[in-house]
């Protein structure tokens, strides 16, 4: 038990300098199986814990060294538990972390070469285990997967006790924690500015390799199309690459309006006070041809359904004829009334029915035929 105690004090109080490299920490519950007589038919399945830690030499190959119990209930009522302490190092052959097929999933094979300690007997062992990890997170610092490990303990000849080995099947699950230095050097590497150095000393044929293909921004915001809401008109990140407006948000499915769109009573003739809001609208647009947009309106429950009907898609319209003198072509602009089908408040209150008299934007997305496309 001191030597154990020992290691585990080691494994705690590691160098700084061992900050530095690719370190992971894996704990290890399993059910553990007694395979082999005197083992098997005096206890039956326990369990097993270990805590390993894995130092990363290559993208494939880590050193680990850890510690571990093995607990094996009695099968005769009242018997004793038996305990089996363990430590030791090894190497694990795994597929590395980084790579992106098989859906991340990162299979490993192990052997360790181990210290036990059994009652009074101190003795070795080596074991080989084989698992799969599939991770739990995009930067790829947690891992679960099960396993399996074939432990055998070396008896030897002693006097008094049995000389044969003890075999023990253990089956669990591994949560595997990556280091954050490791996860931090992938990263710089990630973002390390792609150079072709050159030499008086190098070749004339040298070729640079070509530099990582960067996704397509063809508005120049530094934000991806593929992610940009506004891919032709550049704005800032936080604003996922949209420019700001004042009295309109650009949203992944339509423009949400800061104020509403006022109209005559019962009438489709806008007030003048919404101008400039169309006229943003209008901004907007010019910004973004790649916009194609569906101008909604809804009425409240006041008055038949039919006179709702005319009325809204009368105002949608009138929204649309607005926007189309004013530069928007129309073959990017349609209009759809719904009534009062389509209430965003109550109808019981004079408030709520004000609130339900409404134009809204729906932004529909067009697709950009790609380069190279057929």
């Amino acid at each position: 038990m001191k030597h154990i105690r020992l290691l585990s004090l080691a494994l705690l109080l590691l160098p700084a300098q061992a900050l530095s490299l690719d370190l992971g920490l894996s704990l290890e519950p399993a059910a553990a199986i007694p395979l082999s007589a005197p083992q098997s038919t005096i206890y039956k399945t326990g369990g097993a814990m270990s805590l390993k830690l894995l130092f990363g030499v290559l993208p494939f190959l880590d050193i680990s060294t850890g510690v571990g119990v093995v607990g094996l209930p009695a099968r005769a009522e009242g018997g004793a538990t038996g305990a089996e302490w363990l430590a030791g190092a090894g190497l694990r052959l795994k597929r590395p972390h980084d790579a992106v097929s098989l859906s991340g999933l990162s299979p490993w094979l192990e052997a360790d070469f181990l210290y036990v300690r059994t009652g009074p007997l101190n003795r070795p062992a080596v074991d080989v285990g084989a698992g799969v990890n599939l991770p739990l997170d995009e930067a790829r610092n947690v891992w679960l997967g099960p396993f399996v490990r074939f432990v055998q303990t070396i008896s030897g000849a002693r006097n008094q006790y049995d000389d044969r080995d003890a075999r023990i099947l253990l089956v669990g699950l591994t949560l595997e924690l990556k280091g954050q230095a490791g996860a931090r050097r992938e990263a710089e590497v990630e973002a390390a500015p792609h150079t072709c150095p050159t030499c008086p000393a190098c070749p004339a044929a040298a070729v640079c390799p070509p530099a990582p293909k960067a996704l397509p921004d063809r508005d120049g915001d530094t934000v991806p199309d593929r992610f940009d809401r506004c891919p032709d008109a550049p704005g800032p990140v936080d604003n996922q690459g949209c420019p700001i407006y004042n009295k309109i948000v650009v949203k992944e499915d339509r423009l949400e309006l800061k104020e509403k769109i006022y109209f005559a009573w019962d009438q489709a003739v806008i007030e003048k006070e919404s101008y400039p809001l169309l006229d943003e609208v209008v901004v907007a647009l010019k910004d973004n041809k790649g916009f194609v947009v569906q101008v909604d309106g809804h009425a409240d429950s006041s008055g038949a359904d039919d006179h709702n009907q005319t009325l809204s898609e009368a105002r949608a319209n009138a929204v649309v004829d607005y926007l189309v003198d004013h530069g928007v072509p129309k073959s990017r602009l349609q209009a759809k009334g719904f009534s009062s089908s389509a209430p965003r408040d109550t109808n019981a209150t004079a408030e709520g029915r004000e609130n339900n008299r409404r134009v809204e934007f729906v932004v529909q997305f067009s697709i950009i035929k790609k380069e190279g496309d057929k």
